[in-house]
């Protein structure tokens, strides 16, 4: 059993990732929290619980967090994920509550009331919560098993600007206060997610799985492919979030190379751009792994699994 953290901002690929994580009985989820991002605080918090009770997993407390950036202004991305968060997919008040305590402040007390590096942190949004969980308590950092992200971009570009990848722009110094920190990192930009394509045969092998859970997922996923069509230009949305989930899960579907990582938080042009180097003195006292290869049929199959209640 891994026991595991979820840091997020649902957001329909975050929403696939809450589905593969609920769907998983291999990891013990002491709690999601949730972060302003993809839509604005008081919509994740509540996005989270929808996709808990989709999936029957009121047991997982859902805390909210930051509503804010550290110090940009907010930046969401509505435009791709729907005015919801959850694209077309039918949003309803949920059953059960939050809970209580703020996210940053419910990563500290897990990760100490836990044994050292048991807990694993999946953060799938800003890092808002996580850095001022680092900030107001950085004995953390030590303590945690790995923090698993995604965000940033090195051969791909960009996604919201042409250099920064959404995650890492939306509160860019955040980021660099986890890169920053020493934690032990794997970090699943875009040059690992694109790889992770969303084609019509594999939406409609999860909708054939008939769960909740799967059809709640191949509905988001159809929502992000008309995005990506209508925005984009392309025909495959790429499922970002979980990828991290996926990692956690079968890190043998993928290939990373330790580096030194850091955020660019003072240019307007170039702002969340991350400078990924992998020429390192010594790559063995790296801290921070980016992945560079996804096996897609390999994430697939196990969204497969999951979702189908395997």
């Amino acid at each position: 059993m891994t026991k595991l953290i979820i840091d997020c901002d649902p957001g329909v690929d975050d929403a696939v990732a809450l589905l593969l994580a609920f769907g998983s009985r291999d990891l013990e989820i002491l709690a999601v929290t949730t972060v302003g991002g993809n839509v604005g605080a008081d919509l994740t918090a509540r996005n989270a619980r929808i996709i808990r009770q989709i999936a029957g997993r009121e047991d997982v407390p859902v805390h909210a967090g930051s509503a804010r950036p550290l110090f940009r202004p907010p930046v969401d991305a509505d435009h791709f994920h729907g005015e919801s968060g959850l694209g077309d997919l039918t949003v309803f008040e949920p059953a059960a509550p939050l809970a209580p305590g703020h996210a940053a402040d419910v990563i500290i007390e897990t990760v100490m009331g836990e044994p050292a590096g048991s807990v694993t942190l999946a953060v799938t949004g800003p890092m808002t919560n996580v850095a001022l969980a680092f900030i107001r308590e950085p004995a953390i950092v030590g303590r945690l098993a790995q923090v698993v992200v995604m965000g940033g971009a090195r051969t791909e570009g960009g996604n919201i600007t042409a250099s920064a990848e959404y995650n890492i722009y939306a509160d860019p110094h955040a980021a660099q206060v986890v890169f920053a920190s020493g934690c032990r990192c794997v970090v699943l930009g875009l040059d690992a997610t694109h790889q992770a394509r969303a084609t019509a045969e594999r939406v409609a092998a999860i909708r054939a799985l008939g769960t909740p859970a799967a059809r709640a997922a191949a509905e988001v996923i159809d929502f992000s492919n008309g995005i990506e069509r209508d925005i984009v230009g392309g025909r495959s949305a790429p499922l970002h979030d979980p990828c991290v989930i996926a990692y956690i899960l079968a890190p043998k579907l993928f290939t990373a190379r330790p580096c030194k990582l850091e955020v660019e938080t003072g240019s307007a042009l170039t702002l969340g751009h991350t400078a990924v180097e992998f020429r390192l003195a010594d790559p063995g006292a790296a801290t921070i792994q980016w992945v560079t290869e996804v096996d897609a049929d390999g994430v697939f199959a196990l969204l497969n699994e999951r979702l189908g209640g395997q």
